[in-house]
């Protein structure tokens, strides 16, 4: 098992290795890979806060999902999954559209946008989650703080492994990863993983598969090309988790599955290619081009609790759940070319490190949904007739005809502009500028309305960081950024929304051992957001941009090596993250205070993890034990309904069995504690899996 120390490579993958050929072995240098929006700043140098976490400690954590992952970064807080078939979460408070997955990057390329389902952590060599504002360097985001997937690369020396695992609910997964080179200039990689497991909620069982080849060529001594395609299949049953009773948890078994079986599970299907061209420009120059394309479709039905009060029983009763059954047909397509050049020059004693480029985004995303809704509630309704469920017996089988609801096609154009540039004033002091220009054009057409809704907008993005490093191992950082996110949707008038507008400020600290074993950071920040959508008093079932919000906290983070072979993984964050004005709820109407929290968003969470690591029979092995602890939540938004607080204890162990052979084991949730990691309403609450384990066995060749 290896140390969960997150010092990624500063600013390039290293590719440089030797490769063999019929007459032998000979020398390739092969250039480094630069990250595209990174120019050539080391992280410690950056005026932000960035955590990274590697693909070796969520490999020696059993951790297959992005949304487990992001588990241990501070101020990282789930979100609405809906129903399952996304990741969602909130950075610093924010979490955006609730109807639509969390934007995330993969090798700077949109990664997030459309229906590409829960990710699997199969190809990813490291996560890094930068904080604060982005949208001087990315465009449009949350400006809690953007997350980027960095993939495994083809590598010149042969490797692979084969890996499999299984564990509590008939949960089984294999993977394969090779790499190695095909040419003396030609490198190329194969990482696959499938996965079939049940659950501990009743009926419920998914299965998925990912694949993911990649080749990188050395074209001459300065220019390599890379290529990496993914596909992805998932099917996984639409499941809204469990409801609170009269706004009480617990009455019912966290295992009871209040949709229909006979739904069958959610169809996700993702395609993916990056290309990406790097060229050095001499001695302190990187120019690179990249293309990403992804295609997603979502495809099935599911049953949603109602939340009309005259249709619903179980308002009343405490036991008669009328539901929604929604077939969702979604498609999306998402194009991003883009271009840039980075390195470093000098004016007199300034060292520039500057970084130019743009790019294009072109998102089109096809909506479809039918849908039936149980009719006004009276003496004489059916239980067939509410489509409802008994929450303490419920009986399966109702699968009502659904009609036309929703059918829309929304199209985006993007382009912007970034330039950056950070100054060595001296050895010690580091001055950031930066700027963004984006436009942004967005055409929604309602098929069934018969109506367009068309909106431009134009945002800068400016940023500015300091950073003083009194001693080498210590920096003291400051910065402010604005930026922007674009709403989707029009208002009751036919007019689209203003885009919600960030202001951020944060300061901060880093050090990092002389010998990089050990990190740590502190950062306390304020972001304050405008134009934020909320119910039109009006007009009931439209919104308008009148609400702001304000997030403010502080983040720390520690890990490393520390004596007698031990290592050590720390997180903490304080977050108070409200509304600054009251408001109406966009989805129910309700009022909202000023100084109304967040939904979802804890005010204390944390985590620890302490490895010790040893030798039997001069073979490896290691163990450890993690905790950890999330305060309580908002439930819904414009009520007193709060999630109850949680801590969870995990246990992993690590042993070499040959030099080729690894078996490890994980018990998560050790107490068996019950808690639920988030909700959407009192009626939608995503319940927590109760204790399980896992074992599994790598042979590395």
């Amino acid at each position: 098992m290896v140390a969960p120390t997150v010092n990624a490579a500063d600013a390039t993958a290293n590719t440089d290795s030797t490769a063999s050929t019929a007459n032998g072995v000979e020398s390739v240098t092969v250039v480094g890979i630069q990250e595209h929006y990174r120019g050539d700043i080391p992280v410690k140098e950056l005026p932000q806060s960035m955590q990274t976490i590697s693909g070796d400690l969520l490999n020696d954590l059993h951790v297959t999902r992005l949304d487990n992952a992001l588990d241990l970064v501070s101020g990282v807080a789930r979100q609405n999954n809906f129903g399952g078939v996304w990741d969602s979460w909130a950075i610093r408070g924010f979490a955006g559209d609730e109807n639509v997955p969390s934007g995330f990057l993969i090798n700077g390329f949109q990664g997030g946008r459309g229906f590409a389902g829960p990710r699997d952590v199969s190809n990813i060599d490291r996560i890094e989650v930068l904080k604060g504002p982005a949208s001087a360097l990315y465009g449009r985001g949350e400006p809690g703080g953007t997350v980027n997937i960095i993939t495994k690369k083809p590598q010149f020396d042969e490797q692979g492994s084969a890996t499999l695992s299984g564990g509590s609910y008939d949960n089984f997964r294999g993977e394969g990863d090779v790499t190695g080179p095909i040419t003396q200039s030609i490198a190329a990689r194969l990482n696959g993983a499938y996965e079939h497991a049940h659950s501990f909620r009743d009926t419920v069982q998914t299965s998925k598969y990912v694949i993911t080849p990649s080749i990188l060529a050395q074209i001459d001594d300065a220019t390599t090309v890379s290529e990496e395609v993914q596909v992805v299949h998932q099917e996984v049953p639409f499941d809204r988790g469990i409801p609170a009773i009269n706004g009480v948890l617990g009455a019912i078994p966290n295992s009871r599955f209040l949709g229909e079986p006979g739904n069958g599970p959610n169809r996700i299907n993702a395609y993916s290619t990056q290309t990406e061209l790097q060229r050095k420009l001499g001695d302190n120059w990187v120019a690179l081009a990249g293309f990403g394309y992804l295609v997603t479709s979502l495809k099935g039905f599911g049953e949603d609790p109602e939340f009309g009060a005259t249709r619903n029983p179980f308002f009343k009763d405490g036991q008669t759940l009328a539901r929604r059954r929604i077939y969702r047909d979604y498609n999306s397509s998402d194009a991003v070319p883009r271009a840039e050049v980075s390195g470093h020059f000098d004016t007199w004693s300034v060292v520039h490190h500057m970084l130019v480029g743009a790019d294009y985004e072109g998102f089109r995303l096809d909506q479809v949904q039918l849908r039936y809704r149980p009719p006004v509630y009276n003496a004489g309704t059916t239980l067939a007739q509410s489509n409802a469920v008994n929450v303490f017996n419920p009986v399966y089988g109702n699968l009502p005809a659904v009609g036309t609801f929703t059918n829309k096609l929304e199209k985006d154009k993007t382009w912007g502009m970034y330039a950056h540039d950070q100054m060595d004033i001296t050895d010690q002091i580091k001055l950031r500028v930066g700027v963004r220009y984006d436009h942004y054009h967005q055409t929604i057409l309602d098929r069934l309305a018969v109506k367009t809704a068309v909106q431009t907008h134009t945002a800068t993005s400016p940023t500015v960081g300091l950073v003083y490093e009194p001693i080498p191992e210590v920096s003291l950082y400051a910065n402010y950024g604005k930026g922007f996110r674009p709403n989707t949707g029009f208002s009751a008038a036919g007019t689209a929304f203003q885009p919600e507008g960030t202001k951020s400020y944060e300061v901060g600290a880093k050090y990092e051992s002389s010998d990089k074993s050990f990190n740590a950071s502190v950062a306390l920040f304020k972001t304050n957001k405008t134009n934020v959508l909320t119910a039109d008093p009006v007009n009931a079932g439209f919104s308008i941009t009148a609400g702001n919000a304000e997030s403010k906290g502080v983040e720390f983070e520690a890990n490393g090596h520390l004596p007698l072979n031990n290592r050590v993984w720390f997180t903490y964050s304080y977050i108070d993250a409200h509304f600054t004005n009251a408001i109406l709820d966009p989805d129910f109407a309700l009022p909202v205070p000023p100084g109304a929290p967040l939904i979802n968003v804890p005010k204390n969470s944390g985590n620890l993890l302490l490895m010790h690591d040893m030798t039997i029979y001069d073979h490896a092995f290691s163990f450890g034990a993690g905790i950890n602890y999330v305060d309580k939540r908002l439930g819904q938004t414009g009520t007193a309904f709060y999630l109850p607080s949680y801590t969870l204890v995990k246990l992993v162990a690590s042993y070499d069995v040959t030099d080729k052979v690894t078996l490890s084991g994980e018990i998560s949730n050790l107490l068996d504690k019950v808690y639920y990691p988030s909700s959407y309403a009192a009626l939608w609450v995503n319940p927590g899996a109760p204790r399980e384990f896992n074992i599994k066995a790598t042979y590395r060749f």
